[in-house]
């Protein structure tokens, strides 16, 4: 331990990424790589960037990435907040809507790095069992003192997906405070709470590129939800790192989101691969 840390950062424990072996090519499935390449339209846009303009500052705004994932989900522009990574938005989430006394409520069993951000930003987890057959049970979730609930659907690493209306019943059992639906693995196997954003101002949906998209090289992930949490959010950003995307990034998800035939596609043969695996 180095003498020149500070308390915070001797008391963390941090998430230890997966490991990137350089030996030979692998399918990673201990992070979830995809198999299969990014959108060959959106190889062309990013390889369409590597040039001159380089030398420019990306647009801080992402307003063409923000267009395309509004059009996607026909919201609005200001519907949408964009990232470095979904584990950025997430961090800023956290730091945002979460900090403030009250414990946060999450799944004993979840993804990993939700106990991290609580430690690095002095949150209290509220951890909730899942049942005997690893399901998040929505009642579980009713009426509680908290500074916000996280619910990751498909939940991490278990699978197991929540219908809508169990996400709504979660909504409307904690209206004052923010609920946060990670929705990582949404492609492969539950309904995005996407559809909802216009009904529920407390909610907020956090997706990424990595996953369905397969552009986990590019970082990007990306919030929706009502324009005071995205404004929220994009002050926060704002004040650490105003240009989280660069300009290779931004074309390339820009052109994977806008390419939903090649997403459809790849998430349809991985689902095949994953029945006939069960």
């Amino acid at each position: 331990m180095s003498r020149f840390w500070t308390d915070k950062i001797a008391s963390l424990d941090p998430y230890v990424p997966g490991e990137q072996p350089q030996d030979k090519k692998y399918i990673k499935l201990n992070t979830n790589e995809s198999p299969y390449s990014p959108s060959p339209k959106a190889l062309l846009a990013m390889q369409e960037q590597v040039s001159e303009r380089l030398r420019l500052y990306p647009d801080p705004n992402c307003v063409t990435l923000k267009t395309a994932l509004a059009n996607s989900y026909q919201l609005n522009t200001d519907q949408v907040f964009v990232g470095n990574g979904s584990d950025e938005v997430l961090a800023l989430a956290f730091m945002g809507y979460f900090v403030g006394g009250k414990p946060l409520a999450f799944a004993d069993i979840t993804y990993s790095f939700y106990k991290v951000y609580a430690g690095l930003y002095s949150i209290e987890p509220k951890l909730i069992p899942l049942d005997d057959e690893f399901n998040i049970v929505p009642t579980d979730y009713e009426n509680l003192d908290v500074s916000g609930v996280v619910v990751t659907n498909p939940n991490a690493p278990t699978g197991k997906a929540l219908p809508l209306s169990d996400i709504e019943s979660i909504l409307n059992t904690n209206p004052d405070v923010v609920v946060l639906v990670d929705e990582a693995y949404v492609d492969f196997g539950a309904q995005s709470a996407a559809t909802l954003v216009n009904q529920y101002p407390n909610l907020l949906v956090v997706q990424t590129l990595s996953k369905s998209r397969a552009l986990a090289g590019i970082r990007v992930g990306y919030a929706l939800g009502h324009p005071d949490l995205i404004e929220g959010l994009e002050r926060l950003k704002n004040s650490f790192n105003s240009y989280p995307i660069d300009r290779i990034a931004l074309a390339g998800a820009t052109a994977a989101v806008e390419d939903e035939t090649y997403l459809k596609e790849i998430c349809d043969k991985t689902i095949a691969t994953r029945e006939q695996s069960v």
